[in-house]
């Protein structure tokens, strides 16, 4: 059963979010408009080393006022691939600097009510480059062993969709080798 778009209106827009009615007609013949997201992509890096330790953040969120870990992460910006913005993202995040990137998942979370992209790449390896340069991203950085990542999920210290699901995806990756 598919819904047919009629048209779509602005309601809101700046650099980080658009929200939108679209005039949309369900399969039952009902029309009427529907409040959509439209935010820019996102990359989110599940970097790896030899060790089997995974490079994460711990990170406050003032929406939802918490703490909790998170794996580098940004959005994609005009004119840059999502491989090109992981790699900015590990390098300004954290300050280390990845090796070579490769696709692991994607995926549109909330994908009823917001257009938002997840592109999650793994990275085997990274040279520690120096101290970040986004000042204001986390309080600590540090190399997590993988085997740690299932109950830290458990215990809602990794809660953002975008870790949540390399992470897992990660972890089945690898539980199949």
């Amino acid at each position: 059963m598919e819904w047919k778009t009629h048209g779509e209106r602005q309601v809101y827009t700046n650099k980080w979010v658009n929200l939108c009615l679209v005039d949309v007609q369900q399969p039952d013949g009902r029309r009427w408009e529907y409040h959509v997201v439209r935010l820019r992509h996102l990359a989110v890096a599940a970097v790896v080393n030899d060790r089997q330790e995974v490079l994460m953040m711990w990170r406050h969120r003032f929406i939802t006022d918490s703490w909790a870990w998170e794996l580098p992460m940004g959005l994609v910006e005009d004119g840059e691939t999502p491989e090109e913005a992981v790699v900015r993202e590990v390098l300004e995040e954290t300050g280390w600097r990845p090796g070579p990137v490769k696709p692991l998942i994607y995926a549109e979370p909330a994908n009823g009510i917001t257009d938002s992209q997840h592109h999650v790449f793994r990275i085997d390896s990274a040279t520690y480059a120096g101290p970040p340069m986004e000042k204001n991203e986390s309080d600590r950085i540090e190399w997590i062993p993988l085997s740690e990542v299932r109950g830290m999920i458990d215990r809602r210290e990794v809660v953002s969709s975008g870790s949540l699901v390399g992470l897992l995806y990660l972890l089945m990756d690898e539980a199949i080798r």
